[in-house]
């Protein structure tokens, strides 16, 4: 089956499966009445912003957003002649940019992956580049943006074993796209072992580290964080609970019921995963007896509060901030886990669960330089935080070993953008950049 026949069977796939997707897409504005907005952009149908040129920036959602901040604003200050496009697929994932970059970049949903779709979305916006945070493979896309000489760079680019067995169906495809890449800057080794198993070409990989190293705290973070914490009495304690999800909440809920009696100076915030949740995570609290009080209708907690639920978008760094003790999300409810080093980076002890496939090896670095604490259930999460709770020179030491892995492994940035001068400008690639290219050394292991 040659590849021209293999696009054509794919493109014909996607346009029989769209109204499938439309009815995906309307059964979660049900829950989530955002996602009823702006279905035009999701065809390549919008205004013609009239760039001359501009760099495409792909971030699915909220964590890849967050995670692609700091390379887009390093973009932002080397390409200043150029417009920033900025695309995601989800609602939060829009409010978030909206939220830090407002009017300084032009943002749209990414078109479904149909040709006249992509083809429409490509004319518009004029792209001189394209960067793609993660694995987002769309072979349309990339199969137009390579017919366009618009190079791509994968950023950030991260594959679980789980996603690639998922591909396993449309191993071709996957293969086509990622091969129309530039450049696929991987996360780590065991990432980039996984796109040579993809099919990806070897001399296309480089190992830089994760961007999520890289996060940006602002000043107003801080004194927004310390602002926070001064509506609770000097001997209390903040304990948040932060990307959550309703099993992780189900533990945590029950160990809080025995944490809190205990030591009544401990305030519970959390901040749930998705908006639609928020209405459910606050009835399952105030069913269990707590004065639960809202972000969006208290502004701050009261004295009398149990529990605060941060019910609002893109405020969690300056929670984040506030808190004494964190524990991240998705990782006791079996979704692959949430970015331990949002909370590390404000020197906080983090407590979290096992499910962390998405982020094993950044998990599993803090765990081994003694900067988190692993929790399978309410019983472990009980034993850890009367811990934590009873031992502040235990706190302080688990969270200047997060600080310092945070800090240690900066440099994803950089390394990036000396990938994408290359792909932009022709820059030769330095004798470091040359270091970190993927090489096979256990080829057999790989096929």
């Amino acid at each position: 089956m040659n590849i021209d026949f293999k696009n054509r069977l794919y493109s014909i796939a996607t346009f029989l499966l769209t109204p499938v997707v439309l009815f995906r897409l309307a059964s979660r504005g049900i829950k989530a009445p955002a996602y009823f907005r702006r279905w035009k952009e999701r065809f390549g149908v919008f205004p013609s912003p009239n760039f001359k040129k501009s760099i495409l920036i792909h971030a699915v959602s909220v964590g890849e957003v967050n995670a692609a901040i700091p390379l887009i604003k390093a973009l932002m200050e080397t390409y200043k002649e150029h417009d920033f496009v900025i695309t995601t697929v989800t609602p939060t994932g829009s409010d978030r940019v909206q939220q830090i970059f407002g009017n300084s970049v032009f943002h749209l949903y990414l078109p479904y992956d149909l040709s006249g779709a992509v083809k429409r979305f490509l004319r518009k916006i004029k792209p001189d580049l394209a960067v793609v945070m993660e694995t987002e493979i769309w072979p349309n896309l990339f199969r137009f943006c390579k017919k366009r000489n618009i190079p791509i760079v994968v950023a950030n680019a991260r594959l679980s074993e789980l996603s690639l067995k998922g591909y396993k169906w449309v191993q071709s495809l996957a293969t086509m796209a990622v091969n129309n890449t530039k450049f696929v800057a991987a996360q780590t080794q065991t990432d980039a072992d996984r796109m040579i198993r993809l099919g990806c070409d070897a001399d296309k990989i480089y190992v830089v580290g994760s961007l999520k190293f890289d996060i940006i705290i602002e000043q107003d973070i801080l004194e927004k964080g310390q602002a926070i914490h001064k509506h609770v009495a000097q001997n209390h304690l903040i304990w948040i609970a932060a990307s959550t999800h309703q099993e992780d909440e189900l533990e945590l809920l029950e160990a809080y019921t025995y944490l809190k009696k205990k030591h009544p100076s401990l305030l519970l915030i959390i901040v749930p995963r998705h908006p639609e949740r928020f209405q459910v995570t606050a009835q399952a609290c105030i069913q269990k007896g707590f004065n639960t009080q809202l972000r969006s209708k208290c502004g701050l907690y009261d004295i009398d509060a149990d529990i605060f639920i941060v019910d609002t978008m893109g405020e969690m760094l300056e929670f984040y901030a506030a808190s004494d003790i964190a524990f991240v999300g998705g990782s006791i409810a079996n979704i692959g886990g949430h970015n331990v080093l949002e909370a590390a980076v404000f020197k906080l002890p983090v407590l979290v669960g096992p499910n962390t496939h998405n982020f094993a090896e950044i998990t599993q670095l803090l765990h081994n330089c003694g900067g988190s604490y692993l929790v399978k259930n309410s019983d472990d999460i009980i034993r850890h935080m009367e811990e934590l709770i009873q031992n502040p020179q235990q706190r302080k030491k688990m969270g200047l070993a997060a600080l310092k892995l945070v800090e240690e492994n900066r440099g994803a940035v950089a390394l990036t953008m000396k990938l994408i001068a290359n792909a932009m400008e022709n820059i030769p690639l330095d004798q470091d950049m040359q270091k970190r290219r993927y090489v096979i050394t256990k080829r057999e292991e790989l096929i």
